[in-house]
């Protein structure tokens, strides 16, 4: 094994943009989160959920941001993408509680996220 290493320089995230997002096991995780009526785990569990379900909201983050940015300007689609970014922005800001209530509102950001991404990919209907 090399004690040498790459450091990678991406300022446009183009390698990130390649890479799939992991959907079905966090939206699993989402729904599970969302499901809770009265859990009762230790705050470090609640906290590694937490950072979970914050790492793939920022890469669903991303995705939206990449796919907003690609659409002309009259295209209405990206305007309601650039509010739901700083909603999440402004959410992923506030810092991780070990707290049932801190990581459910982390799930429901990841589920805004996906609704966004799903409006951004799916053709825009003919006028008529």
């Amino acid at each position: 094994m090399s004690d040498t290493y790459v450091v990678l320089h991406d300022p446009d995230g183009l390698i990130e943009a390649e890479l799939p997002l992991d959907r079905t096991p966090h939206e699993a995780l989402v729904t599970a989160v969302l499901a809770w009526k009265n859990p009762d785990l230790a705050p470090r569990d609640y906290e590694q959920i937490a950072l979970q379900l914050t790492g793939h909201a920022r890469a669903v983050a991303a995705d939206v941001r990449r796919l907003a940015a690609a659409l002309p300007k009259s295209d209405g689609r990206g305007a309601f993408a650039e509010v739901i970014l700083r909603e999440a922005d402004g959410r992923l800001s506030v810092p991780l509680k070990g707290t049932a209530c801190c990581v459910q509102n982390r799930a429901r950001l990841v589920q805004a996220l996906y609704t966004r991404l799903d409006r951004l990919t799916q053709p825009v209907p003919a006028a008529t």
